[in-house]
């Protein structure tokens, strides 16, 4: 026999999940206390990430159903909240979204749904890499450097204590840093800085 849960999410210590819990009760669904997980954690960490959501997968058995408000309670953004759902029903929990009317997201119509989310998750996705292209072309554009910033003063250290004679462990003791830094910095060429 399956069993219903209800996740519940707010992102701030000053916000209820008591009007979510209402919701569920309006819509028709009973759900005992005991399975009902609520969390207050941004909407920015993934679902695989929290804690409260950990805790509801490991409750939940094949044949449970899992209950939400709203899909953007279960991620931060539509790639997240397809992999969410893809692994549940993959687990064999049932999803169902009341701001969707109440649609399992495993019926005809729940895939449907979330094949238009795939969708707008690719497009995000494209987008985000777009957005990220042209920056780093703008900024080449504008002559910036882009990488890591060049450490002058810790070549110039590094270099002044190698013609001293130290060798590179001595080096890093010397200046208080790791052996991969003054790896880096060792046969750098420097240009002396003026006074």
């Amino acid at each position: 026999m399956s069993r219903t849960f209800l996740y519940c999410r707010v992102s701030t210590s000053n916000q209820f999940t008591a009007n979510q819990v209402q919701e569920v009760k309006t819509a028709g669904f009973d759900v005992q206390a005991g399975r009902v997980v609520e969390e207050v954690i941004s909407g920015s960490i993934a679902a695989s990430e929290r804690q409260g959501f950990q805790k509801l997968l490991d409750r939940m058995e094949a044949g449970d159903v899992l209950i939400v408000t709203k899909l953007d309670r279960l991620g931060r953004n539509a790639m997240d909240v397809r992999q969410t759902v893809e692994h549940l029903v993959g687990i064999g929990i049932r999803v169902h979204c009341l701001a969707l009317g109440g649609v399992d997201l495993t019926s005809p119509a729940g895939k449907m749904t979330m094949q238009v989310l795939s969708a707008v998750a690719e497009f995000e996705r494209d987008l985000l890499i777009e957005r990220t292209q042209q920056g780093l072309m703008r900024a080449k554009a504008e002559g910036k450097r882009l990488g890591r910033p060049v450490a002058v003063k810790t070549t110039n250290n590094v270099q002044r204590l190698k013609q001293q004679g130290l060798i590179q462990t001595q080096v890093a003791t010397e200046l208080g840093i790791g052996i991969a830094t003054v790896k880096r910095h060792w046969n750098i060429v420097t240009t002396p800085v003026g006074d």
